[in-house]
């Protein structure tokens, strides 16, 4: 699994990177097949920033996450939270389809 932590238009500091590393390395957790993550940071206006977050998962759609917001740690851990959700909820649909043969 590979994790890409990129900047648009804002400078990326090592303290924010590792931070979005360790939290987007809990994610396969969640959901095994994952194959690839994407962190990008963002500015999205003079007192908000964005991240987003692209997770590339085996026979699946990409998951995306998107948040705004003036605090670049809470957006990552809030961006995270609602990956783990949307990870969750996708494995809990291909469990359910397992079982649920007519």
């Amino acid at each position: 699994m590979d994790i890409a932590v990129s900047a648009r238009h804002i400078e990326l500091t090592e303290p924010i990177r590792q931070y979005a590393e360790e939290k987007a390395a809990r994610l396969p957790k969640f959901f095994d097949r994952i194959t690839e993550i994407s962190v990008i940071v963002n500015k999205a206006d003079n007192d908000n920033k964005e991240v987003e977050i692209i997770t590339s998962a085996e026979h699946t759609d990409p998951f995306v996450v998107r948040v705004t917001g003036p605090d670049m740690y809470a957006l990552i851990d809030e961006a995270t939270d609602k990956l783990e959700r949307q990870l969750r909820r996708h494995k809990d649909k291909l469990r359910n389809r397992k079982h649920n043969v007519s």
